[in-house]
């Protein structure tokens, strides 16, 4: 943990990869020797796991399958001290729950369009839950990962449906 933040230091180098089919499609985790680095979408390049990549790989497979509600990973994103406050903030978003992108830069204290970016910027999504933020007025907003909107919109109503928000019609 660095600065009162959830996070440690990234390192240096990033040897460590694994590729993980799941229902957001495949996810590349990315990994020093301590802790998760990045998490792209799609598959990058010839796996080389780690146990705490297996450890990731079992965490994202729970998630999916609506039994896991909070990562306890240990994460080292990169990013400037406004980008890690703004992720550290997300981390604090319950699973299930949307904040609106104005809430979080009131929480932040910046503006919502600094957050936005940040958002945007996310090394570490789902994980570090960008998901969670939507635009004001009930809209979705954007999102970078995976498909766009899309994505963001599946991995919402993932989380309403196995948070007991809300129960999808047969």
């Amino acid at each position: 943990m660095t600065h009162g933040l959830p996070f440690l230091p990234p390192p240096d180098e990033a040897p460590y990869r694994l590729a993980v089919e799941t229902p957001a499609g495949t996810l590349t985790l990315h990994a020093g020797d301590a802790a998760l680095t990045a998490l792209s979408w799609h598959r990058r390049s010839a796996d080389r796991p780690s146990p705490l990549l297996a450890r990731a790989a079992a965490d994202l497979k729970a998630y999916f399958a609506g039994t896991l509600k909070a990562f306890d990973l240990p994460l080292a994103p990169r990013g400037t001290a406004h980008e890690l406050a703004v992720w550290a903030e997300l981390c604090r978003i319950p699973y299930g729950e949307t904040i609106t992108y104005g809430e979080l830069a009131r929480r932040t204290g910046t503006v919502a369009r600094a957050v936005g970016g940040t958002c945007g910027a996310n090394p570490i999504a789902i994980l570090i839950p960008c998901h969670r933020v939507t635009a004001a007025g009930g809209q979705l907003g954007g999102y970078s990962g995976g498909n766009g909107p899309d994505s963001k919109r599946r991995l919402l109503a993932h989380e309403a449906r196995h948070a007991g928000i809300f129960a999808l019609s047969p």
